[in-house]
């Protein structure tokens, strides 16, 4: 191959020389005949008037281009210059490609299998939510009432023996600290009288403090209770009003938020089972306590029954005790006292007697009255009782342990209790 170039180059060189010279011509003439023709370069004349080059001019170009594509072929097409360069670039570029497109499908693999992933434990967060609210909504086996079992730490037992007047109080015992502000001021109480499907053990307790008070909150029993850990919250139907709530035989009693309105709420159908107004009560802060706080209708349950504290503007702010039926809240009897409401801190129920506390932020206080209902007659007592965090905004009697709840200062404390002549229930 490069022989074959080499003479042509030669055959174009010498070509190329003859035709400065001379050019030397033969072919036949008009008539047939041989004719030879012989041209030199004018010497007057630098080219002719003519255009196209002519035939020698035609065969030297085809020449040239024969040259160019030989050169082409023995050099494997690389002309050189920026797009050789570019097609030399090309696999290099097209591999680096690949690679990243296949980084970026492995990427894309892994994704999938991750959302895959995902879905799949969103199904099965589902799936337990789903399940613990039916076993939340199922109910428990019927129970029957038995009483609860002695706390190492406040012998909450159910004592022997009737009724009979109080004589003294115990030092408190605190059960629990509330979390939060909510919990300064509250209601705390286990029912007495407990039916399916809540055990006699049960605690149950409402924060006050807050313009939607409303969520009552349950404890299998102390020990949940002080750590803080509920089985059971329910959203109860109307707004609460204060600390005056109460439990008894498987019902809440409390009073509606700005109203005179009773409400008892049954729950087990976690619905509302009554509702009546408490005739002529003041309410929303007309006979509160001596605290405030919209004590102005106080519930409360002892070996009796079902009671309601409060006052009326005919009874100019003395305090009126009334006995109410369990089931349609009607007032059944009332009994008007001699000792204003707003006088006292709180009072309590036991064995038909109303207790009156004379102070509420007293560290050494006394209840300082008592009003016995089976014989319409008040008097003035002296037995101590003590606010150990100096700020009781609530106090109830719980038959079943015989013992005074109380919540003070965000503090759920208790009192042992000490009846003196006791007689039948």
């Amino acid at each position: 191959m490069l022989v074959l170039l080499s003479l042509c180059v030669c055959v174009l060189l010498l070509g190329g020389d003859a035709q400065d010279r001379a050019a030397l011509w033969r072919g036949n003439d008009r008539s047939g005949r041989c004719q030879y023709t012989f041209t030199v370069p004018s010497p007057a004349e630098a080219s002719c008037p003519q255009t196209g080059g002519g035939p020698e001019v035609e065969g030297l170009k085809a020449r040239l281009s024969l040259l160019e594509v030989l050169v082409a072929r023995l050099s494997g097409g690389d002309t050189g210059g920026p797009q050789g360069a570019e097609a030399a670039a090309r696999p290099g570029l097209q591999e680096a490609l690949n690679r990243a497109t296949g980084e970026r499908n492995l990427l894309r693999g892994e994704k999938e299998r991750l959302e895959q992933e995902l879905e799949g434990l969103q199904r099965r967060v589902q799936e337990m939510r789903r399940e613990t609210e039916i076993l939340r909504a199922r109910p428990c086996p019927p129970q029957t009432p038995m009483l609860p079992p002695a706390l190492p730490d406040s012998g909450l037992t159910r004592p022997a023996g009737g009724c009979g007047e109080l004589v003294s109080i115990g030092e408190p015992v605190t059960h629990r600290k509330a979390d939060n502000i909510a919990g300064k001021y509250g209601v705390w109480m286990q029912d007495p009288e407990a039916v399916s499907p809540y055990g006699p053990e049960m605690v149950w307790r409402i924060d006050t403090i807050g313009s939607d008070v409303r969520q009552l909150f349950g404890y299998d029993d102390m020990e949940q209770l002080a750590k803080g850990f509920p089985s059971k919250v329910l959203m109860l139907p109307e707004l609460v009003e204060s600390t005056g709530a109460t439990l008894y035989r498987g019902s809440l009693y409390y009073q509606r938020r700005r109203s005179r309105s009773l409400i008892r709420y049954d729950l087990a159908s976690e619905s509302t089972a009554a509702r009546r107004d408490l005739p002529h009560a003041g309410f929303h802060g007309q006979f509160p306590y001596s605290w405030g706080g919209y004590t102005d209708i106080d519930l409360s349950v002892d070996e009796r029954g079902l009671w309601a504290v409060y006052s009326t503007n005919k009874a100019k702010g003395a305090i009126v005790i009334s006995q109410l039926d369990p089931f349609s809240l009607d007032v059944k009897k009332s009994w008007e006292t001699n000792i204003r409401k707003n006088s006292v801190a709180n009072t309590f129920m036991i064995c038909g007697r109303l207790y009156a506390v004379a102070s509420y932020t007293a560290p050494d206080t006394v209840v300082n009255y008592v009003y016995d209902t089976a014989t319409s007659q008040g008097k003035s007592i002296a037995v101590p009782f003590r606010n150990k965090y100096r700020y009781n905004s609530m106090i109830d009697y719980n038959l079943a342990q015989r013992k005074l709840l109380a919540w003070d200062n965000f503090h759920m404390v208790s009192y042992d209790l000490r009846l003196g002549r006791q007689q039948p229930n």
